[in-house]
C-alpha cells in the first residue's frame, strides 16, 4: 500500500510530573526530525495535558514555545487527559506516551512506519522485552492480564496496558467509549481484541525506570484493569467468560459426583451419606447448564444489538448450531420423558398402594432432569423472542421506484 503523508499528534498526560515533564517534552521535540525522516509523518504536534497538577508541571510545560498545554483544574483521570488531547489535536494519527520519562518518543517513527506497512489501525509498544525496567509485580500483573485477554479473545498481545501507542484518528469512533482512569489502556486493548474489528500490532520498546512517584496502585488499579477486561468480554464476546464458568462448574460436578457414580457402578446401590454429594453435584450441573443457556442467549443478544451474525466457530459456534429450534424442542421433551421414566415406579407405588418406597436417588435424578428441561425451555423462549426482534429489525419497507414519472399536465 502506498504511504500517504501524516500529521502526528503526541499527547502527554501529566499529573504532578515536575521532575520529568521538562525532559519528556525536550525528548519529544528532539524526536520530531527522527520521526519525520523515518516515516510518512510530515508534521508532529505536541500536546501536554496537566491533569489537575498541583506542582510546577503546568508552568514547566508552558515554558516551551512549540507545545500546546491543556489544563484541568481538578484531576479527571489519565484516560480523560488523553481523550481531551486527542480532541484538541489535529493529526490524522494520534498518539500518547507517559510524562514520567519511561518512554522514548523516537520510537514513534517505527510505530508510524509499521502502521502504514502492515495496514494497522493501532500500534502499541510492548514493555515486556529484556530491556524493560518495569517492576516485577507489574510485569507479573501485565502477563496475567495478557493471558486472560488471550483466552477470552483467541488473539494475543504481550502488553495490555502499554502507555505508548499510535492510533488512526478515524478509528477512535470504534474505540470509544473508553474510561477516564488508568484502566484506559487495558480497556482499549480489550475492546480491540474482543470486538475483532480493528487491526492491532505490537512493537518492542525499551522501558526505563520512571522519574518520581508512581500514580499506579497495584491492588486498586489491578482490580480496575481486570474489571475493564471482563466488561469488554461481556460486551463483545459475552459467551466466552460464561462458558468458561460453565466448564469449571461442570468439572467440579464430576469431581464431587464421581465417587457415588463409581460406587453405584460397582455395587449397584448407594449409601445414605452419598445424598449430600449427589445433591451438590446436581446443583453444580444445574448451574453449569444455566450458564450454557445464558451463553447462547447472550451471544444472540450481542449479535442482535451489534448487527453481526451469531458465532460460527469455537465452542460458542458449536453450541449455537446445536441450539436449533428443533433440537431445543426435542431436548425438552426427552429430558421430561426420562424424568418420568425414572420416577414412574414411585408414581405407580403411590397410585396403587398410597405409599412410596422408591429410593431417594430416583427422585433426585428426576428433579435434576426436570430442572434442566425448564432451563432449556426458558432459553428457548428467550431465543424465540430475540429471533422475532432480529426479524423485525431486518424487515425494512421495500419500495421499488417506478421506471418513469409523468407529472400531472397543467390544464
Amino acid at each position: 500500500m502506498a504511504e500517504s503523508s501524516h500529521v502526528l499528534t503526541i499527547v502527554i498526560p501529566a499529573l504532578d510530573e515536575e521532575e520529568a515533564i521538562g525532559s519528556t517534552i525536550e525528548r519529544c521535540l528532539a524526536a520530531r526530525d527522527t520521526i519525520i525522516a523515518n516515516s510518512a509523518v510530515e508534521e508532529v504536534e505536541i500536546i501536554v495535558v496537566s491533569d489537575g497538577s498541583t506542582d510546577r508541571t503546568e508552568a514547566i510545560a508552558k515554558s516551551f514555545d512549540d507545545v500546546t498545554v491543556l489544563v484541568f483544574e481538578a484531576n479527571r483521570g489519565y484516560g480523560a487527559a488523553i481523550k481531551c488531547g486527542f480532541a484538541y489535536g489535529r493529526g490524522d494519527l494520534v498518539s500518547f506516551l507517559d510524562g514520567d520519562g519511561t518512554c522514548d518518543p523516537r520510537l514513534f517513527a517505527d510505530f508510524c512506519r509499521a502502521m502504514d506497512e502492515e495496514e494497522a489501525d493501532l500500534v502499541l509498544g510492548s514493555r515486556m522485552g529484556p530491556d524493560s525496567q518495569m517492576p516485577l509485580i507489574r510485569t507479573i500483573g501485565n502477563t496475567l492480564f495478557a493471558h486472560l485477554l488471550g483466552v477470552l479473545s483467541d488473539r494475543s498481545i504481550e502488553d495490555t496496558a502499554s502507555g505508548m501507542r499510535v492510533i488512526r484518528r478515524d478509528c477512535l469512533g470504534d474505540l470509544y467509549p473508553l474510561p477516564d482512569g488508568l484502566h484506559f489502556t487495558p480497556a482499549m486493548s480489550a475492546r480491540v481484541l474482543l470486538e475483532d474489528k480493528l487491526k492491532i500490532i505490537e512493537r518492542p520498546m525499551p522501558y526505563a525506570e520512571r522519574v518520581g512517584d508512581s500514580k499506579l496502585s497495584v491492588v486498586k488499579d489491578g482490580v480496575r484493569f481486570f474489571v475493564s477486561i471482563v466488561q469488554a468480554a461481556a460486551t463483545f464476546q459475552p459467551a466466552r467468560p460464561v462458558l468458561m464458568a460453565a466448564g469449571l462448574l461442570f468439572a467440579a460436578s464430576l469431581v464431587v459426583g464421581s465417587l457415588p457414580v463409581l460406587f453405584y457402578a460397582r455395587e449397584a446401590r448407594l449409601e445414605e451419606w452419598m445424598i449430600y454429594r449427589l445433591l451438590l453435584a446436581s446443583l453444580l450441573v444445574t448451574t453449569s447448564s444455566i450458564f450454557v443457556c445464558v451463553a447462547v442467549v447472550a451471544d444472540k443478544i450481542a449479535s442482535t444489538a451489534r448487527g453481526r451474525p451469531p458465532a460460527t466457530s469455537g465452542v460458542t459456534g458449536m453450541l449455537v448450531r446445536l441450539f436449533t429450534p428443533r433440537n431445543r424442542l426435542v431436548g425438552c421433551a426427552a429430558l421430561a420423558a426420562i424424568a418420568m421414566l425414572v420416577v414412574w415406579p414411585g408414581i405407580w407405588e403411590y397410585v396403587s398402594s398410597g405409599t412410596v418406597e422408591m429410593h431417594w436417588s430416583r427422585a433426585t435424578l428426576a428433579s435434576l432432569l426436570l430442572v434442566l428441561a425448564a432451563v432449556l425451555a426458558s432459553a428457548t423462549f428467550l431465543l424465540n423472542m430475540l429471533e422475532l426482534i432480529s426479524a423485525n429489525r431486518a424487515e425494512q419497507p421495500r419500495i421499488q421506484p417506478p421506471e418513469r414519472i409523468h407529472p400531472p399536465r397543467e390544464v
